[in-house]
């Protein structure tokens, strides 16, 4: 057998954690390989389709205490980076060697992470992301998916513009007007997974802002080949560069986002912008899925 035969064959140990949770039903379940040397691609993508998870977190350590090279698969596809993934891998690494500091290398970039046990014997992760930046979109773009989600342009909020926000990802923020329309998600899906392709977007960040520091969001993440993202950490960074950019929050801030409520697996993630530092911190528990 061969070296590429074998890592076709490779059966590495695949964990199952839930980030954003400290209930395995909550959060947003991820596949979680602390081991993913001598895997293919193809190999990676099979094993996250066949998991079935949103993304599973592929990790090859690296010469450096606590270094990581990290890729992240969909059942669909690979993605520069996911948060979520990267709270479940950061917790699955500090259960097993202690808290710390951590180092994942990502298609994005360069991520530290940092995880602590709080005094109820939890461990949570916080990420720093790359550098973020916020873009506009031309009118008739924001027409077209207005349409795919069934949305008219009176259920936004004015307040908060629809724009393309990058940490590590391109997501497209797009703010409802009120709760309840919020809740009621339905959209074409394949038109929306290739909207979103022809426009290299990961996620929609759909949110409804509750109060100044409050917010619950929701990502439909169809080029993933799901429906809707339950906790998804890489929009939670670019939405916190979102809102710095518009002037919507001043740094130093600290941001509430509920997640995953209307798919009946609540999240919560916290999200914090600093003064003289444009990249966005997001922190969150993980729990090992039984």
């Amino acid at each position: 057998m061969t070296s590429d035969d074998a890592s076709v064959t490779a059966s590495p140990d695949i964990l199952r954690y839930a980030a954003f949770a400290t209930d395995p039903a909550g959060g947003n379940p991820a596949g979680v390989v602390l081991d993913a040397s001598g895997l293919s691609a193809e190999r990676m993508l099979a094993i996250a389709a066949e998991l079935g998870y949103s993304e599973t977190a592929f990790l090859i350590p690296e010469a450096a205490e606590g270094a990581y090279a990290v890729r992240y698969f969909s059942p669909l596809t690979e993605v520069p980076f996911c948060g979520h993934a990267t709270v479940a891998s950061a917790v699955a690494l500090g259960e097993r060697f202690g808290p710390g500091r951590f180092r994942f290398a990502t298609r994005a970039g360069e991520v530290p992470i940092e995880v602590d046990k709080g005094p109820d014997g939890v461990l949570r992760a916080t990420l720093t992301s790359v550098e973020p930046h916020v873009e506009e979109v031309a009118e008739a773009d924001i027409a077209e998916v207005l349409a795919l989600l069934d949305w008219s342009p009176q259920e936004l909020d004015a307040a908060l513009p629809p724009r393309i926000a990058y940490a590590g990802a391109r997501h497209l923020v797009l703010a409802a007007a009120t709760r309840d329309r919020l809740a009621r998600l339905a959209y074409d899906f394949d038109g929306l997974a290739a909207y979103m392709t022809a426009r290299d977007l990961v996620t929609l960040q759909l949110v409804w802002r509750e109060s100044e520091h409050v917010f619950h969001v929701r990502d439909p993440f169809p080029v993933g080949g799901v429906v809707e993202d339950p906790a998804t950490g890489a929009a939670a960074a670019a939405f916190g560069a979102y809102l710095r950019e518009q002037g919507a929050v001043v740094a130093p801030a600290v941001l509430t986002l509920h997640q995953g409520e209307d798919l009946g697996r609540p999240g919560l993630l916290r999200v914090e912008l600093q003064e003289g530092d444009t990249r966005v911190r997001v922190s969150g528990a993980g729990v090992a899925i039984p």
